[in-house]
């Protein structure tokens, strides 16, 4: 599947600068390999806190580490409406009496983030944003890490329903993948590979963000910096 690189010259530092490591035996740095794999639905708060926060800690860790992150699908809700749906609506019908609770407790999460938790717009099937991650991996992982960052800000901070044809492909021009539209076009692309990794990554989870550091070190939720930090040392011994 074909699709331009990833530019170089983002200057906003939502982006992810550090070059992951392709996937070979060694590291041309001489620097120890932390590989990253992580479960991850577009619609779940806590794995873009997460996120944030696992660059954090590889920022503070990169003279010392070489990372390779890869991101897998998982469905919070598969039965979710491709349409969409009310996304404050269809909170509070899920946690009732505990929605303000909820919706204060993320807002003050996101502040600490330097975000404004934003409610508003719709949710719905988060099958074509997986879809699209999967094409994004093939064009580098650096790639996907940045479109994962997009989609959430868009998601979570902007209004934007996940499940939009045009926010997902303008998301992807963004930062560097052409096709993208082309690639969304056809309802089969990308499907054998999101069921391939549910099945590989994600049937043994009940819920994300979900990290497995060097296929040995596993831990969920939207972990401070400081876990990742010692997650690393840890898989790295």
């Amino acid at each position: 599947m074909l699709g331009a690189p990833l530019q170089r010259d983002f200057q906003s530092p939502k982006y992810f600068r550090y070059r992951f490591m392709a996937e070979s035996n060694g590291t041309s740095s001489g620097k120890k390999r932390i590989r990253i794999d992580i479960s991850s639905d577009s619609v779940c708060p806590w794995c873009f806190v997460g996120k944030r926060n696992l660059d954090k800690a590889i920022s503070a860790a990169k003279d010392q580490f070489d990372f390779q992150i890869k991101w897998h699908p998982f469905f919070l809700n598969p039965s979710a409406p491709k349409e969409g749906i009310n996304k404050k609506e269809c909170y509070k019908n899920k946690f009732g009496s505990q929605y303000e609770q909820i919706e204060a407790r993320m807002t003050e999460v996101f502040k600490g983030l330097g975000l404004e938790y934003d409610i508003s717009g719709l949710t719905g099937n988060t099958l074509d944003y997986h879809r699209l991650i999967c094409f994004a991996g093939q064009q580098g992982l650096d790639t996907q890490h940045n479109l994962v960052e997009e989609l959430f800000l868009g998601y979570f901070t902007q209004g934007k329903y996940i499940g939009d044809r045009k926010f997902l492909v303008e998301s992807a021009k963004k930062v560097g993948i052409e096709g993208a539209a082309e690639f969304l076009e056809d309802p089969n692309n990308g499907l054998k590979e999101v069921n391939e990794e549910l099945e590989k990554y994600s049937a043994h989870i009940s819920g994300v963000p979900y990290y497995v550091i060097n296929g040995k070190t596993k831990f969920s939720g939207g972990q401070p910096p400081e876990v990742f930090l010692k997650a690393f040392e840890t898989a790295a011994n």
